[in-house]
């Protein structure tokens, strides 16, 4: 067997596997869909730095929610561009809004957390009550709030309710950049990991969570020391995650399903950026972990199409790999055709990791709205 018969053959094997696991999420992943769920309080909590573009929708959908009694508070973390004044004047004077000023950032915490953290000592402290961590940038369709809700209190097989459930956003993506990478995180989440590992086992490593939307038991979130405890992670929502099963508590990872959703961002410039704050800590901050990854999936989602240039039968193999991108598309609402583009996604990618490294070497850290974190 030539070194080539061995690569081909690893990446048959990996294709298969990745194949498997998105055809058995398919099936079993869970999708947002009408419910109710019955909480003592519920407060909805959005930090808010420069979107003053967004946070006026944001506001106006979730007050037009219906079925359930919530408070609403942003956090303005120091924006410039009339980020607070937008938000009020979408409420309209509902009472059910409070835009509260941000403090400066201590020592020690990065942005997002310390908001978060911030949002939820504002909030009301009732134990048996909710608390929902959610972006400006997220879109609540009409009766979105209470299905999220519904999923909360809704048991599982074993009869048991989740302590958090944390939202796949179903994501708007226009421009070619956002077409061809932003899906990218709906294949890795159906592809490499195993919903029902997800839900029933206790195993931290099966844990995964989506920032743009987090809905916790106050009392589970309290337990967990809340965001001060990963008051320094990138990928905060993925180390709650990982804590909560750690502690033996419960996570539920579903679909947005057209009921929440996001466009995260607006051109190839943005999506760069934003991928690369994250996708190092994704890595353990390894860039030796980053760049055997990059590797990976150039040798399964990319040389397959090499290989079939230089006379090899890897056809099958191309068709597996564009199969999964287009089901895993179809699971997420993503458009489909965008698939056969697979190789392309890669190459995008490789730019990615690529500005990731340059802001570790040149800065330290990654580099977002104005800062550098990491």
């Amino acid at each position: 067997m030539t070194l080539t018969d061995f690569l081909i053959f690893f990446s048959a094997c990996m294709l298969c596997a990745i194949a498997l696991i998105a055809c058995l999420n398919a099936l079993t992943f869970p999708r947002l869909r009408a419910g109710q769920g019955a909480f003592s309080h519920v407060s909805v909590l959005i930090p808010a730095r420069d979107e003053a573009a967004v946070i006026g929708a944001t506001v106006e959908s979730l007050l037009a929610q219906t079925g359930v009694d919530f408070e609403l508070i942003v956090l303005d973390d120091g924006s410039t561009d009339g980020t607070r004044d937008v938000a009020l004047a979408a409420a309209n004077s509902d009472p059910r809004l409070r835009v509260i000023a941000g403090d400066p950032l201590p020592v020690g915490w990065l942005g997002k957390n310390w908001a978060c953290a911030q949002l939820a000592a504002a909030a009301c402290p009732d134990p048996d009550g909710v608390l929902i961590f959610a972006d400006a940038d997220v879109s609540w369709q009409p009766g979105a709030l209470a299905a999220l809700l519904g999923e909360l209190a809704r048991p599982n097989r074993l009869g048991v309710c989740p302590d958090l459930v944390t939202v796949w956003s179903t994501q708007t993506t226009i421009t070619w950049g956002e077409r061809l990478v932003v899906p990218l995180m709906a294949l890795v989440i159906l592809g490499y990991l195993p919903y029902p590992l997800v839900e029933y086992t206790p195993w931290s490593p099966f844990a995964a969570a989506n920032g743009q939307c987090l809905a916790f038991r106050r009392r589970a979130y309290d337990a967990l020391g809340g965001h001060a405890a990963v008051r320094r992670s990138i990928i905060e929502d993925i180390s709650l995650a990982r804590a909560l099963k750690r502690a033996r508590m419960r996570l539920r990872m579903v679909d947005g399903a057209g009921l929440i959703g996001c466009r995260m961002y607006r051109s190839w410039a943005q999506v760069r950026a934003g991928y690369a704050k994250n996708i190092l800590a994704g890595y353990g901050d390894s860039l030796i972990a980053l760049g055997l990854a990059t590797a990976f999936h150039y040798l399964v989602f990319f040389m397959p199409w090499v290989w079939l240039i230089m006379g090899y039968p890897t056809l099958s193999l191309i068709a597996l790999g564009v199969g999964t991108r287009a089901l895993t598309a179809a699971v997420s609402r993503q458009r489909i055709i965008d698939a056969i583009f697979m190789p392309v996604s890669v190459l995008l990618m490789t730019a990615v990791a690529g500005q990731a490294v340059y802001w570790r070497l040149r800065y330290g850290g990654a580099r977002w709205k104005g800062r550098t974190i990491g």
